[in-house]
């Protein structure tokens, strides 16, 4: 006696069996090539951000540490997750407590953070989207989405203008991340809620110089 999912089945086998399967082209004629002076890419980018309820901050690269310190500090952050291929030059004025994450840690133990602070990839500044690939200096997807508040740094040398030239810049073997704003989502009256899905408050520092 077969049970109505192995029937449901059958029929659908056999129905792709006497279907015709001819060679089907995808076109892949997207718009690409498109370019912002910095200026332009920054504001761009600084307004997808913002309007996604991101904070938003800029340094050059030699006040990384400053800005970031003053950061985590305006959010009471004192103890910290970071991937071990940071560059702690990045910490040098931060005097909280530092945890380097691995793979050892259960993600559990990742809530008892008060934030995490990690590089990215690329960036795409049409849609205010961050991409992390996993890469030492990201770490792995549980340490960017466990903790409450993500600072994420962000070279604008990485923002590009578009999506398809931001995805021309990602490894395809590599985990991706994709970031636009602090986790949200609406509830059945439309209502939305923050932090449901990864970190309640996002704050991007980017580096004008690099």
């Amino acid at each position: 006696m077969t049970t109505a999912r192995e029937t449901v089945l059958g029929r659908i086998k056999g129905a792709l069996a006497l279907a015709p399967t001819p060679d089907t082209t995808v076109p892949r004629a997207y718009r690409t090539g498109r370019t912002l002076p910095d200026d332009e890419r920054l504001a761009l980018f600084t307004d997808r951000l913002v309007d996604y309820r991101a904070t938003v901050h800029t340094c050059t690269a030699g006040g990384t540490a400053q800005v970031v310190a003053g950061v985590l500090r305006e959010h009471g952050a004192r103890r910290i997750g970071v991937p071990a291929g940071l560059d702690p030059r990045w910490l040098d004025t931060y005097d909280g407590e530092v945890q380097q994450d691995s793979a050892d840690i259960p993600a559990p133990r990742l809530d008892a953070l008060d934030g995490v602070l990690t590089a990215s990839a690329v960036s795409c500044a049409e849609t205010g989207t961050i991409f992390l690939d996993g890469s030492p200096d990201q770490g792995r997807r549980a340490l960017s989405l466990v903790p409450d508040l993500h600072v994420c740094v962000v070279d604008l040398s990485t923002v590009e203008a578009g999506v398809p030239e931001a995805v021309a810049r990602l490894d395809p073997q590599r985990p991706t991340t994709l970031i636009s704003g602090p986790s949200a989502t609406s509830d059945i009256e439309l209502e939305r809620v923050e932090g449901v899905h990864g970190p309640r408050t996002l704050a991007v520092v980017i580096r004008t110089d690099r």
